[in-house]
């Protein structure tokens, strides 16, 4: 089976989208977790099928590159034969979860986030818009609170369980067993009311348009403050670590399946789960401070159809010259997939070169145009 070749929309295994190294094909493991011998499968199938390249989302998924469009239903039986395809383009495209790294076996996270899988993929589930999605973010504080997500269930001050709207400080309390189907209430009030005109929309931009939240979500309980995005190291559910850009090479990924098994995260790292030290792999980046983590860039020409300018060579030369508490966001054009929220500094290519933006995202309005792709030039903005 294959999903033909589809362009500007976020791919899928069933659906890819044909950018310019290939189709790009993107996999949402369930729990986003992988075994070791799915790690290794994806790594020789990347290779087999693809160009090798293996890029991480801003979603927590795994995107397979470079994949010949007559390989692509070849690629869908091996896939499916390592438990990593859905039944079809619908079910696929309603299963958009995100889940914190940090939980353990027997916690009511990953109870919680299979029990929200399996409801979505019911007939009756609700039918959201594309990039509509969900975020179980129930550890001692949210760390999904930068990661775009429509429906969250949280910590509540109190430490009970809370249900709210993206755009909504407050929300509903409830129980474990509660939970999902009020995530599933809650999805249907923002279609019912009007949230997805023409099947678009996002939660936060409805509220702000003026909707209502029903009365129990506008209840007094507030979340538990969130804390800042984690960076590469060791935490007590095994070690943390990030990649250039959020890409590696499918050699990277088996050697990774040696380790144990891999959790995916939305900050374009994996954590090796269990793992009481930090791998020593080239390719990775396993140090906070490690200036790569201050830069943002999409695949960028010619790998991104849409992309006006190469992008990821002059963000690893800037890297060093952005300050500690600072970020990049180097885009091919104003599309800005990598990173579509507001950076400090943000890079936007245009066919006459790069414009620079301060403190927006790469659609704002640059403040100079027509740079160079020049790193001693560049320097010196920021």
């Amino acid at each position: 089976m294959t999903g033909g070749r589809v362009k500007g929309w976020c791919p899928g295994a069933l659906k890819p989208m044909l950018s310019g190294d290939g189709l790009v094909v993107r996999l949402r493991p369930w729990l986003g977790r992988l075994t070791p011998d799915q790690v290794r499968g994806i790594a020789v199938l990347a290779l087999r099928h693809g160009n090798g390249l293996i890029d991480l989302t801003a979603r927590g998924n795994i995107q397979l590159r470079g994949i010949r469009e007559e390989a692509h239903p070849a690629l869908i039986e091996d896939l499916d034969a390592l438990g990593l395809v859905d039944t079809d383009p619908v079910l696929e495209a309603r299963r958009n979860l995100v889940l914190t790294p940090f939980w353990r076996m027997g916690e009511a996270i990953p109870r919680l986030a299979s029990a929200l899988e399996t409801a979505l993929g019911t007939p009756d589930a609700p039918a959201l818009p594309a990039k509509f999605g969900f975020a179980i973010d129930c550890g001692p504080a949210p760390v999904l609170s930068a990661i775009s997500a429509d429906i969250r269930l949280e910590q509540g001050l109190g430490g009970a369980l809370l249900c709210r709207a993206d755009g909504a400080e407050t929300g509903m309390i409830v129980a474990e067993d509660d939970a999902i189907p009020a995530m599933l209430d809650l999805a249907r009030w923002f279609l019912g009311s009007g949230g997805a005109p023409e099947g678009r929309g996002r939660m936060k931009r409805h509220l702000a348009s003026g909707a209502s939240l029903p009365p129990a979500f506008l209840a007094t309980q507030a979340r538990k403050a969130a804390s800042g995005t984690p960076k590469p190291g060791l935490f007590d559910q095994g070690a943390l670590v990030g990649f250039a850009f959020g890409q590696l090479r499918a050699e990277t990924l088996a050697s990774l399946a040696e380790l144990g098994p891999l959790r995916m995260t939305p900050w374009r790292m994996m954590m090796i789960e269990g793992a009481a030290t930090l791998p020593e792999i080239p390719g990775l980046i396993t140090r906070g401070d490690d200036p790569l983590l201050r830069v943002i860039a999409c695949t960028g020409a010619p790998g991104c159809l849409q992309a006006l300018q190469p992008t990821r060579d002059l963000a690893r030369m800037l890297a060093p010259h952005i300050p500690e508490a600072g970020l990049l966001h180097v885009a091919g054009c104003v599309k800005g997939c990598a990173h579509p929220a507001a950076a400090p500094f943000t890079l936007v290519g245009t066919a006459a070169g790069f414009g620079f933006i301060r403190d927006g995202n790469a659609a704002a309005f640059p403040v100079v145009t027509g740079l160079r792709a020049e790193a001693a030039s560049l320097a010196g903005l920021f």
